[in-house]
């Protein structure tokens, strides 16, 4: 791990005209880099560290923008020279951020294929360290009508009846559904447990008539061989 004192002020040995805020004002929000962008955000370093060389070090160790989005209070806390004040402000930051990738998606996004499902469910579930299990109920024309968390469990599994998950199909009148869970250890391939309660949704599905469309359980593109980041059981043939 690189050490803040190890690195040097970057702000200050830039050129006045190369610094975040002038290019940005000469060239446009387009023209900067992701460290600077964060800089503009966080406005100010901590006590010994410019904020170029905060921003530096935080996407290093998140490994990308995208990462910081799965990072909480402790995470940011645990930078050397990160209080609560700014932590706070940092995972404000992350908030907006999920949001606007949340409202990206639409109130009633069309959800025909895993890859679709698996993107609109990941600003869900980045950051949670334990497992949670949705059900997406869609009409006819697979257009979301509503999103159920049906339960929370452990960091390694969670638990879920096939019961629960037909009666809010039922209740909203869906004409088919879709089931989510996420893996917090970002390893999407399914376990045992996966498997069996996949086989008894599709039985239950089968005897009441509401096609299931698919389980997908959602990782990261990281910790994916196959670089999709999620798992699909009708692509497996499960389903």
């Amino acid at each position: 791990m690189v050490e803040l004192e190890s690195l040097p002020n970057r702000l200050r040995s830039m050129a006045v005209g190369d610094r975040p805020q002038e290019r940005l004002a000469r060239l446009g929000a387009g023209a900067l880099g992701d460290a600077e962008l964060l800089a503009m955000l966080l406005r100010s370093g901590t006590r010994g560290h410019d904020v170029m060389t905060l921003a530096t070090r935080l996407i290093g160790e998140a490994g990308s923008l995208t990462g910081l989005l799965a990072w909480r209070e402790q995470d940011f806390r645990r930078q050397k020279g990160i209080g609560r004040v700014k932590a706070l402000q940092l995972v404000a930051i992350v908030e907006v951020a999920r949001r606007i990738l949340m409202q990206e998606q639409g109130e009633t996004p069309m959800l025909t294929h895993p890859a679709e499902i698996a993107a609109y469910m990941r600003p869900f579930t980045m950051g949670l360290e334990v497992e949670r299990f949705w059900v997406l109920c869609l009409n006819r024309r697979n257009r979301l009508m509503r999103r159920i968390e049906l339960s929370s469990g452990t960091p390694h599994s969670t638990l879920v009846h096939p019961r629960e998950v037909f009666r809010e199909a039922v209740r909203e009148g869906a004409s088919t559904i879709a089931c989510v869970h996420n893996h917090p250890s970002g390893y999407p391939s399914p376990s045992g447990a996966d498997l069996r309660v996949t086989r008894q949704l599709r039985e239950a599905a089968h005897a009441l008539e509401i096609p299931l469309m698919d389980h997908v359980i959602v990782g990261t593109v990281a910790h994916d061989p196959l670089g999709q980041g999620y798992y699909s059981f009708r692509e497996t043939g499960v389903l």
